[in-house]
C-alpha cells in the first residue's frame, strides 16, 4: 500500500508571490462578457477591459494546486498498490451500494497516467452515480454518443460532490492529509476569511469541516490541469473529459467558489445578488456542457449562461420549503418585503397571502425571459447533441408550469416529474431535435401551444 508524506511539508510549497498578488478585495462577478441577458432585471456592468481583472479571492483560489513534489511516495506508488489490490476493483457491492473503486489506496495521486482500463472504471463510477442521483439529468443525455455521455456524467459527478459537501453530509476524502489541522488548508482558510470579511452562517464545527473539504476538492481539481492524476474516480474521469473537450478550469473553480460562498451567505437582498449565485452554481454548468456538445458561435456561451439562470431560478422556487428548513432564503428579500411577504413566514401558510400567487407568477415570468434566451442556444449546437439541453429545458419548463398551476404551493408536496413524464419528454425532444425535418417545426410549435408537445 502506498505511503505518502502528509501535507505538513506542503505549506512551504504555497508560493508567497501568489499570495502577495492578492491585493484586490473586490469580489469578482461572473465574466463581464457574459453579463447577459438583461431582460430578467440583472444589473448590467460595462467595462472596456477585454478580460476582467482578477480579485484577491480569484488569485488565492488559483494558487491552490497539487503537484508531484507535494505528494512524494515513501514506498510503493499508487499504481503498484492498485496491482496488489486488483481483486478489490469494482464499483458495486453485493448489496448494490456504490463504492469508490480506489478507496483502498492511501495515495492522493497516480504518479503517471493510469491505464485506460482505470479511466473506464472511473467513468463507470460517474455514470452509475449520475443514474442514481439525477434522473432528470441522466435522461437528458443518455442518448448522446458514448464519449459525450461519459463526459457529461463526469461533469455531473463533480457538481454533485461539490454540492453534497456544501449542502449535504458527504465527507470527501483526501489521502495523506491532516484534515482541519492541515497547515496548508488552515492558511488558505485564514486568507479566505480575511477577504470575505464576514462570518460564516454555519456553526463553527460544520464550517471548519466543509471549508476544509472544499479546499481539498479544489486541490483535486488542479490535477485535471497538471501532469499528475487524482486517485478519486470523479477527478480521474473529469481529467479525461477536460482533455478531450478543452473545458477551461475557471468554470469548475467558479462552481467551487459558489459552494464556498454558500458557507458565508444564507440571504440575498436583491436580484443582482441572486443572479450571481445562480451564475456560479448553474450557469457555469451550462458553460461546461456546451464544450462537450460542441459549438462555433461565441453567442452559445451567452445563451448557456441564460440556460443555467433559468434552471436555477426554477430550483430556487421549487425548493423554498427545503431551503427554509436549512435556514436559507434565496428569494430576494427586497422583493418579498415590497410584496408584503415576510421572510420568516415562508411556510405553507404563505399561500394564503394574497400577494404570494402574483409574486410567483411575476417570478416565473422573469425566469421565462431566460428560458426564451436559453432556447436560442439549441440551433447553435450540433444536431446530434442539441437534444440534451433541450430535454433539460423541457423538464424545468414543465416543473415551472406545475408550480404556477398549483398557485405557488411548493410547501405541501415537492413539485417533480414522475418517471413516465421524464421518459416521454426526453423521447419527444430527442425525436424532434435528432430526426424531425426542419420544415415540420411549425407543426411541432403549433401542437406545443396546445400543450400536446413540449415547447422546445
Amino acid at each position: 500500500m502506498a505511503k505518502f508524506l502528509n501535507s505538513q511539508s506542503t505549506v512551504r510549497l504555497i508560493k508567497e508571490k501568489n499570495l502577495a498578488q492578492s491585493i484586490q478585495v473586490l469580489e469578482r462577478r461572473k465574466p463581464l462578457d457574459l453579463m447577459f441577458p438583461l431582460e430578467g432585471s440583472a444589473h448590467q456592468q460595462q467595462s472596456n477591459l477585454d478580460v476582467p481583472r482578477k480579485s484577491a479571492l480569484d488569485r488565492l483560489r488559483e494558487a491552490v494546486v497539487l503537484t508531484k513534489d507535494a505528494v512524494k511516495a515513501v514506498s510503493l506508488t499508487a499504481m503498484e498498490a492498485l496491482k496488489e489490490g486488483a481483486s478489490m476493483i469494482g464499483i458495486l457491492t453485493e448489496r448494490d451500494e456504490l463504492v469508490d473503486p480506489f478507496s483502498h489506496l492511501e495515495a492522493p495521486i497516480w504518479p503517471r497516467d493510469p491505464p485506460v482500463e482505470l479511466i473506464r472504471l472511473a467513468y463507470a463510477y460517474c455514470e452509475e452515480l449520475t443514474m442514481r442521483e439525477a434522473g432528470n439529468f441522466y435522461h437528458s443525455f443518455k442518448y448522446l454518443p458514448d464519449e459525450q455521455r461519459q463526459a457529461m456524467c463526469a461533469v455531473y459527478a463533480f457538481c454533485r460532490r461539490a454540492d453534497d459537501i456544501a449542502d449535504g453530509d458527504w465527507e470527501d476524502r483526501f489521502p495523506g492529509a491532516n484534515g482541519e489541522l492541515d497547515q496548508e488548508a488552515m492558511l488558505y482558510r485564514e486568507k479566505l476569511e480575511e477577504l470575505q470579511n464576514k462570518d460564516t452562517v454555519l456553526d463553527h464545527e460544520h464550517y471548519l469541516e466543509k471549508i476544509t473539504q472544499l479546499f481539498f476538492f479544489r486541490k483535486k481539481l488542479s490535477t485535471c490541469y497538471s501532469e499528475v492524476s487524482s486517485t478519486d474516480p470523479v477527478f480521474l474521469a473529469l481529467k479525461d473529459a477536460v482533455r478531450r473537450y478543452s473545458i477551461p478550469r475557471q468554470v469548475f473553480d467558479d462552481l467551487i467558489t459558489g459552494m464556498e460562498d454558500d458557507l458565508f451567505n444564507n440571504r440575498y437582498h436583491d436580484f443582482d445578488d441572486l443572479y450571481l449565485y445562480c451564475y456560479r452554481v448553474a450557469s457555469v454548468v451550462g458553460l461546461m456542457c456546451i464544450e462537450i456538445y460542441g459549438y462555433e458561435d461565441p453567442k452559445a456561451r451567452k445563451y448557456a449562461e441564460s440556460w443555467g439562470i433559468f434552471m436555477q431560478l426554477t430550483n430556487v422556487l421549487r425548493d423554498i420549503a427545503e431551503d427554509v428548513q436549512r435556514d436559507r432564503i434565496y428569494l430576494p428579500l427586497g422583493e418579498l418585503e415590497k410584496n408584503g411577504i415576510l421572510p420568516e413566514k415562508l411556510d405553507e401558510n404563505v399561500i394564503l397571502n394574497p400577494s404570494w400567487e402574483p409574486y410567483v407568477h411575476h417570478y416565473a415570468k422573469r425566469a421565462r425571459t431566460y428560458l426564451k434566451e436559453a432556447k436560442q442556444l439549441l440551433p447553435l449546437l450540433p444536431r446530434r447533441s442539441r437534444y440534451s439541453p433541450a430535454a433539460m429545458i423541457a423538464f424545468y419548463d414543465k416543473i415551472l408550469r406545475k408550480i404556477e398551476r398549483q398557485q405557488g404551493d411548493v410547501f405541501t408536496k415537492r413539485v417533480k416529474l414522475n418517471k413516465i413524464q421524464k421518459l416521454s419528454l426526453a423521447a419527444a425532444v430527442y425525436l424532434r431535435h435528432r430526426f424531425l425535418p426542419g420544415f415540420l417545426n411549425p407543426v411541432w410549435s403549433g401542437l406545443a401551444k396546445f400543450g400536446i408537445l413540449p415547447d422546445v
